[in-house]
């Protein structure tokens, strides 16, 4: 009779009495993580309604034409297709893909609270920041897209998550492994991303220079992994490697770049190759952008003959280097700019609209790749509540006002103030360990510095937030860095003998 009476009172326990008695089973400095990573769930479960099954792109139906009729290629991130087609497979749509982003970004961004309060920052504080970007329409809604930049920004916010605990000198084994979880997300859901998990790795080879096996292990292995997968293991299962024309577009981009702005400085044989791939007209309309690839790479441009003549484009491309450096650094930092500088106007970011068109980007369209494909449904908006839809649309169209891109879509600017808070963390405080704080956004940087197709938000949105979860670091308390207990001990001798001085403070590095 107890038995039942206990388990009856239990099933109708009332919800709030059970989360207390659950808290309460929590120890507690991990009870406000949980509660954070809780409530972030639930503002991105909103998110997930309001766009359900999630918000895409003309990437999102690439993925899933890709997947479902067998030409799997490497140009995309094949782990995030294989993530895509088990979401198709076991469920018939997409849902429980972002379903699953949503969780592991809330997840991360209670860890990220929890290493917050490791380094000295108020809890209310530390709690702000992660709920600040699942409200925020462009950090928020990031975590529902069907992108593989989702996936690599959730993987970026579990890697600064991880710096952060191992900043405050918490050296359990645990914060290694998610480190090295993180590294390998950033590997393999973005292909050139390399540069990122190296630059990573030394910065925080800078901040912990005693830990370098950890480091070594956390970033060159994942680095290694994602090598061998593109260049052994997808060609070995048969998944078609990116086309020669898609590896060399920014080579080609370049030399259109400085042919529309010095004509003359090319050779007779240099545009009678290029006259051979498409009009001279064309190169220099495709270059009078700067900042996009895209231009020069439609119709008329001849990929197949790009392909064939590839080689001679490249020494074309050396000729106008060795010629016109300073056109060649100014396209290239032009197509990077998104990295480095603020924007100058509306078309340096472009950020994705709300809206999944009718004709699923033109793969719908009679005579397209998808017209009569079974998966159609899944790739349209279907919420289940008209009314959560159009308030989801609204605050993400007033989200995209040109005055706000500056703050809410701009990767640079974050990257600049996360280091400029860091630098004054580590003023601050004598802890060169909190460099590690920087090193995952540095990496970000980098990777889209060395190459990027164009002014996208996806490629700078995981510096976002990182900014805003570096904020909180501003209020982190001085007495943050001290070896646990030392404080407690200090305290005592000073209320054993009041009129002994207290020895100085000596300044901690890691």
């Amino acid at each position: 009779m107890t038995t039942i009476s206990r388990f009856t009172g239990a099933r109708f326990l009332p919800p709030v009495p059970a989360l207390r008695r659950a808290a309460a089973r929590l120890p507690e400095r991990a009870r406000l993580p949980v509660a954070v990573a809780l409530v972030c769930e639930a503002v991105l479960l909103l998110w997930w309604l309001a766009f359900h099954p999630g918000l895409m792109s003309f990437d999102s139906v690439t993925y899933v034409w890709q997947v479902t009729t067998g030409h799997w290629r490497s140009d995309h991130a094949v782990a995030y297709d294989v993530l895509v087609w088990l979401s198709l497979q076991i469920t018939g749509g997409l849902a429980a893909l972002t379903f699953v982003q949503t969780v592991a970004l809330a997840a991360s961004l209670g860890y990220v609270c929890h290493g917050l309060r490791a380094l000295g920052v108020r809890g209310r504080w530390a709690a702000a920041a992660p709920l600040a970007v699942v409200l925020v329409p462009s950090t928020g809604t990031f975590g529902i897209f069907v992108w593989k930049d989702s996936a690599y920004a959730v993987a970026a916010v579990l890697a600064f998550g991880a710096c952060a605990h191992l900043a405050a000198r918490q050296r359990d084994i645990l914060h290694w492994w998610l480190l090295a979880a993180a590294m390998t997300g950033l590997s393999v859901f973005r292909n050139n991303t390399y540069p990122a998990v190296v630059t990573a790795g030394l910065m925080l080879l800078i901040a912990m220079p005693r830990r370098w096996r950890a480091i070594a292990a956390a970033t060159l292995v994942p680095t290694a992994l994602a090598l061998g997968l593109n260049f052994g293991v997808y060609p070995a299962i048969g998944i078609q490697e990116p086309r020669t024309s898609s590896y060399y577009a920014f080579n080609y981009a370049d030399i259109a770049v400085a042919y529309h702005r010095a004509p003359r400085d090319f050779r007779r044989s240099d545009l009678a190759v290029m006259s051979q791939v498409a009009p001279l007209t064309h190169w220099s309309s495709g270059g009078a952008n700067c900042a996009w690839v895209d231009p020069l790479m439609g119709r008329p441009f001849d990929r197949p003959a790009a392909e064939r003549l590839n080689g001679r484009l490249l020494d074309v491309w050396g000729h106008v280097l060795s010629k016109r450096p300073d056109l060649m650094l100014s396209a290239h930092l032009c197509r990077g700019r998104i990295a480095w500088a603020l924007p100058r106007n509306d078309s340096d970011i472009f950020v994705q609209p709300p809206v999944i068109t009718a004709d699923r980007f033109g793969y719908s369209r009679p005579g397209g790749l998808m017209e009569h494909s079974r998966f159609l449904p899944a790739l349209r908006t279907d919420p289940p509540s008209a009314s959560l839809h159009r308030a989801g649309v609204w605050a993400y169209t007033a989200a995209r006002a040109p005055e706000l891109t500056w703050f809410l879509w701009t990767g640079s600017l974050w990257c600049w103030a996360t280091y400029l808070i860091v630098l004054r963390l580590v003023r601050r405080r004598p802890l060169r360990a909190a460099l590690a704080l920087a090193a995952t956004t540095a990496g970000l940087q980098v990777a889209v510095l060395v190459a990027t197709p164009a002014g996208l938000f996806r490629y700078m949105a995981a510096p976002v937030l990182l900014g805003f979860l570096a904020l909180p670091l501003l209020t982190a308390a001085h007495p943050a860095d001290r070896p646990p207990g030392k404080g407690r001990a200090r305290g005592s001798a000073r209320r054993a003998a009041p009129d002994e001085p207290s020895p100085p403070r000596s300044g901690a590095t890691a």
